[in-house]
């Protein structure tokens, strides 16, 4: 049971240092707060998904900086290609888009994050992550115990609550696609049309999200024909 503690609490705190990094860039390069990530609260997930598969599978190797950061970068690229290919599936929705970047692949991973990935990955396995894991591991288990079931609990309403909200969003994408002839280019005319009814909109959860993924792209809709059964 420690052993999954420390991943929980490793997985949450490294959610929270990638939502820093993402609002500190953010704020550099716009000059303003914006709470960035597809959920409400002060966590990217991908960045705790991303530190516990390195955790759990690149410990081998350890000995071999060379073929970890390799492996890094492997492993990251590809949670990042498929959590972007899965959410525009569920969602029709690209998150985000590295198509304008060179040596990229589909607009979904490029070589201009892969190697910060690797960089960053290397710090994280030789010095960061020891440190945390042996903070966490001077606690009580059962204090980490109740303190991983705790943010399970807000981790998961806080999933459903935004799972909700861009529903709600593909609801207005939907509605919208509906009443006008949507030509096979025209993503750009239709993220605009969404966009300005939230802004306009007064729920705030809806606002939050557009500002959080500035270059969020709404796809277009595919409708469903409607087949009679022929009476034979």
């Amino acid at each position: 049971m420690s052993r999954i503690t420390t991943y929980i609490l490793l997985f949450f705190i490294y959610s929270f240092l990638g939502w820093c990094l993402e609002v500190g860039c953010k704020l550099v390069s716009s000059h303003k707060f914006v709470n960035r990530g597809f959920l409400i609260g002060p966590y990217c997930p991908i960045y705790g998904w991303g530190v516990l598969i390195m955790t759990i599978l690149l410990n081998r190797y350890l000995d071999d900086p060379i073929t970890l950061f390799i492996m890094i970068i492997l492993c990251c690229s590809f949670l990042e290609y498929f959590t972007s290919y899965f959410l525009e599936k569920i969602y029709h929705t690209r998150w985000w888009d590295y198509s304008k970047y060179k040596f990229n692949i589909n607009g979904r991973i490029c070589l201009e994050t892969m190697i910060p990935f690797g960089m960053f990955g290397l710090l994280i396995m030789y010095k960061t992550n020891p440190f945390f894991i042996n903070i966490i591991n001077k606690i009580p288990e059962n204090i980490t115990l109740i303190l991983s079931a705790f943010l399970i609990i807000i981790f998961i309403t806080d999933n459903i609550i935004s799972s909700k909200t861009i529903l709600e969003i593909q609801k207005i994408n939907q509605n919208i696609q509906n009443k006008l002839i949507i030509k096979k280019d025209d993503t750009e005319r239709i993220t605009k049309l969404v966009r300005e009814r939230i802004e306009k909109s007064k729920k705030i959860l809806n606002r939050r999200l557009i500002h959080a993924f500035p270059h969020l792209k709404l796809l277009k809709r595919t409708k469903k024909k409607n087949t009679k059964r022929k009476n034979g």
